[in-house]
């Protein structure tokens, strides 16, 4: 017996899930995790922070459970949450927003993600991403049977190069997706590049759809969300959530926002997805994002802080760092060590250090990952004193030298 290609093989091949022999693979964040668990190292490698979101946000979701609200929210999102991403949007991008009609309600940025991919994308479309990339992408344009092309993004500053941009760009593309400030890099697109998306899209009648979770997780330098720039809302779908601005991850909750015909698309193919979700949560997040200025700047601090205690004691075991400018994620390259595929280091390290960190090459296309292969990516949202102990740990790196 026989079976054609199925979507969700289509989606595992995206994401680098299947081998030679087009056999399912466990992925390497299961690796790594599962080696970090055995040696009980500092794991460094998931992006997810250890410790807990605003005690007061917390508590309204607790009495939003005991009092009730524990069925099915609207499929839009509960309207108090809607005003309060209108509010968020006007308050520190000066976007007016109509709740009605301009912002939805998901079940995390993944599920805006692959509900704005799938209401634009049909078979054979291209869509356009820089590279690196979150994982989820190519997994979901692979679940559209779309074409997934890529722009490099060049160190040392993880900038794409325009020209290229412009050249793959076409008249085939369908959405271009923005991820900024960026995961893995932890880099931050500069405004022209922002602008020539911008152009582009226009240009070539396509979607934006941006990507902007990491939106206050910024270290010196104020969020510009791309729809806030000239001819970029009318064409941009919008997503954050609650899970890197508020320590939420497991609240599940984002949502996405841009121009009515756009959400109006993402909402219908939502709808048949989870429909709704989180009717607890949804009240908790709408105040936390009503939190004062002094929070989101506070909490960026803390975790630049942390960056910066990782980045110096890489540098003083002798590996070259990329400092990010935002998200949680710090790049350092190992090839002085002798591994020309960090993947090898990375597998080591845990028994070897007691770190565990991710190879970047995992982000990128097949055959693009010889320009990152020596790259490890860094998570640094973590308590200080782990951090410390991560840091005391990885002096320890040169005795790994090949």
């Amino acid at each position: 017996m026989s079976f054609e290609y199925t979507p969700w093989q289509r989606t595992a091949d995206s994401a680098n899930l299947l081998d030679s022999n087009g056999t399912p693979r466990i992925t390497i964040f299961e690796e790594i995790t599962a080696l970090a668990n055995k040696h009980q190292a500092v794991n460094l490698g998931q992006g997810f922070p250890d410790t807990e979101g605003p005690e007061e946000i917390r508590k309204i979701a607790v009495d939003a459970i005991l009092n009730g609200a524990n069925q099915y929210a609207p499929g839009s999102g509960i309207l108090d949450l809607r005003n309060a991403v209108c509010e968020h949007q006007l308050r520190f991008y000066d976007l007016p927003l109509d709740p009605l009609t301009q912002v939805v309600i998901s079940t995390g940025a993944t599920e805006a993600l692959a509900a704005s991919i799938l209401a634009f994308v049909e078979p054979q479309d291209e869509v356009v991403t820089f590279e690196p990339y979150y994982d989820s992408y190519a997994a979901m344009i692979g679940l559209a049977n779309a074409c997934h092309r890529v722009v490099q993004l060049r160190l040392p500053d993880f900038q794409p190069d325009i020209e290229q941009l412009r050249a793959t760009v076409n008249d085939k593309t369908r959405v271009i997706i923005v991820n900024n400030p960026h995961n893995p890099t932890g880099s931050i697109l500069s405004d022209e590049v922002l602008q020539e998306v911008i152009n582009l899209a226009h240009q070539h009648d396509c979607v934006i759809i941006s990507d902007e979770v990491y939106e206050h997780l910024r270290f010196g330098t104020r969020h510009t969300p791309i729809a806030s720039l000239p001819g970029g809302f009318e064409r941009t779908i919008t997503i954050s959530s609650a899970g890197k601005s508020f320590s939420f991850t497991g609240w599940k909750v984002g949502w996405a926002s841009g121009p009515e015909p756009l959400i109006t698309a993402v909402r219908t193919v939502k709808q048949f997805l989870t429909y709704s979700s989180g009717p607890a949560f949804q009240p908790a997040v709408a105040e936390a994002l009503r939190l004062p200025e002094e929070f989101f700047t506070g909490f960026a601090h803390q975790l630049g802080h942390a960056g910066e205690l990782l980045a110096a004691g890489l540098e003083n075991a002798g590996i070259p760092v990329y400092r990010p400018q935002g998200t949680y994620f710090l790049v350092a390259d190992v090839a002085q060590l002798g591994y020309e595929d960090a993947t090898e280091i990375a597998r080591i390290m845990p028994e070897q250090l007691g770190v565990a960190a991710i190879p970047m090459s995992v982000f990128v296309h097949e055959e693009n990952r010889t320009a990152y292969s020596s790259l490890l990516r860094f998570a640094f949202c973590k308590k200080e004193e782990v951090i410390v102990q991560a840091v005391h740990r990885l002096q320890g790196l040169g005795a790994l030298q090949r």
